[in-house]
């Protein structure tokens, strides 16, 4: 199949345009877009004849901002930027995310308020269509700018630092000959301009909140296979239930339990085995639906952020003038994605504490000896197993929901006194979806064990009986250990729905 390029312009980019990227799509930069990348460029060339005091780019940064910079240091300065900044630890960042960054600092030269000169932005267009991708570690941002990772980045554009290219680690400068890419020389304000974004949080938190999206929908099935295999109450699912609370995220969740439940004899007049169930089976709509509007408010918080001029300083082609300020702050991205982290947890908390239920279900199904006649074969216990690590993970996930945006020392001497810790706070949320997923995947295995008990299976939803196929297929493709059993069918989390990315608020 062939890859679609995606047109970098002066109109906002897509969360779907960038994942397209992230993924591997080549990028080109439309007419329009370079278009307002020179005329940025020439104010920047017009307020650096006039002489005047401008942050990074007649004076030094952070605490020597008010030091100007002689004739001779304005390019020497940019280099130095970039080699001084570059800092992290941990491990090199996935590709995926390496991209992200790369096309989210490129949309964000589009925009026109960097100042950035054509040749910079051409370079990172270069490296995302030849595959060079920078080496950055996982850990060195406070979210005032990702500084020190988008520096390495900017480092491997003027032909230093580490790339990967083809699979092989290797210098930049290496990885830039080998696909034929010239190395940037910095113009002033080039070396700013690529190292003062937040690339690194903004990729990252489109590739979350995509993940986040899909959490909510699999959330949904898993609640309805376990209620197929309690005989649970579908009341709560109802279309009027819904337009009660007309919460979009609610009625959306009650929408999709519907569908999944299609077909049940759930639905039949008296199937369901009480007239209410326990509050983790009964408020799923409302919880689940809270995880989707905290998807979409993080959503419109990234689409805000990817697509803004967010530069210090900022460059106005319509005043004609470079502005100090502080929209390298990404602070509704940040609290947004705090909450993310606290909806994740609830839906992780619910399906917990279904466990428990499912646990009762399957004793009860074998009786007062707890194991079944002796003329019968032992059931299968797959999600049995896992019931108490899954309780060590709930614990784990609850830890996750607290905020990661207050946290910040001062820095520079008290000039950074102020953070928001925006990296930190999408890779919690990217860290908690994926123990999000394993509480799920333990609840299908758990709903199975307590479905195959059953003498005879009822008529399932559409929905369930594709999640029990699925836990079938994986427990027949496993090897036969619970830890290897979890994996395979946490592997099959996405097939379970794919709902649309993006809602109407």
């Amino acid at each position: 199949m062939r890859t679609v390029t995606v047109t970098i312009t002066d109109t906002p980019l897509s969360v779907e345009e960038l994942l397209a990227v992230a993924d591997g799509a080549p990028v080109d930069l439309a007419p329009a877009a370079r278009a307002t990348i020179e005329a940025s460029r020439a104010v920047v060339d017009t307020v650096l004849a006039s002489g005047d005091a401008v942050y990074g780019l007649t004076t030094q940064v952070g605490h020597g901002k008010d030091v100007r910079l002689s004739d001779e240091q304005l390019r020497r300065q940019q280099e130095t930027l970039v080699m001084t900044h570059a800092g992290g630890v941990g491990a090199p960042l996935p590709a995926r995310q390496v991209r992200a960054a790369l096309a989210a600092r490129l949309n964000g030269i589009a925009r026109g308020g960097s100042g950035a000169s054509l040749a910079a932005a051409e370079v990172l267009a270069n490296m995302l269509n030849a595959g060079v991708h920078p080496v950055v570690p996982e850990t060195g941002s406070v979210g005032a700018g990702d500084l020190g990772q988008m520096a390495g980045i900017a480092q491997v554009a003027i032909g230093r630092g580490l790339a990967e290219y083809r699979g092989e680690t290797m210098p930049g400068g290496q990885a830039l000959r080998r696909a034929g890419i010239r190395p940037l020389v910095l113009e002033p304000k080039d070396g700013l301009a690529l190292l003062a974004a937040n690339g690194i949080s903004i990729g990252h938190a489109v590739l979350v909140v995509h993940r986040a999206a899909r959490a909510a929908a699999a959330a949904d099935v898993a609640v309805a296979l376990s209620m197929e295999a309690v005989g649970g109450n579908p009341s709560i699912v109802l279309p009027a239930v819904a337009r009660a609370k007309p919460f979009p995220g609610q009625i959306e969740a009650a929408d999709h339990l519907r569908e999944v439940l299609a077909g049940s004899h759930l639905l039949e007049r008296g199937a369901a085995h009480s007239v209410q169930d326990p509050l983790s089976f009964r408020v799923a709509p409302q919880v689940h639906g809270a995880l989707r509007e905290y998807v979409a408010a993080a959503r419109r918080a990234v689409e805000i952020e990817l697509n803004s001029a967010s530069d210090n300083p900022l460059v106005s082609v319509q005043d004609q003038t470079l502005m100090s300020n502080g929209n390298f702050h990404p602070m509704v991205l940040a609290i947004a994605f705090d909450a993310l982290r606290v909806a994740i947890a609830h839906v992780g908390q619910l399906s917990e504490r279904r466990m428990s239920h499912l646990w009762d279900a399957f004793f009860q199904r074998m009786g007062a000896a707890g194991a079944p006649p002796a003329d019968s074969p032992a059931p299968p216990v797959h999600g049995l197993q896992l019931r108490y690590p899954a309780a060590a993970l709930f614990t784990e996930l609850k830890q996750l929901a607290a905020p990661a945006t207050l946290d910040a020392p001062p820095l520079d001497i008290g000039v950074e006194d102020h953070g928001t810790s925006a990296p930190l706070s999408v890779r919690k949320a990217d860290t908690a979806l994926g123990l999000l997923d394993d509480l799920l995947t333990v609840e299908l295995l758990l709903a199975h064990d307590v479905l195959v008990t059953m003498p005879e299976r009822p008529a399932m939803g559409t929905g369930t009986g594709h999640a029990l196929r699925l836990v079938e297929e994986a427990l027949a493709a496993a090897e036969p250990f619970p830890a290897a059993i979890h994996q395979r069918l946490r592997t099959r989390l996405p097939d379970l729905a794919a709902p649309p990315l993006k809602r109407d608020p």
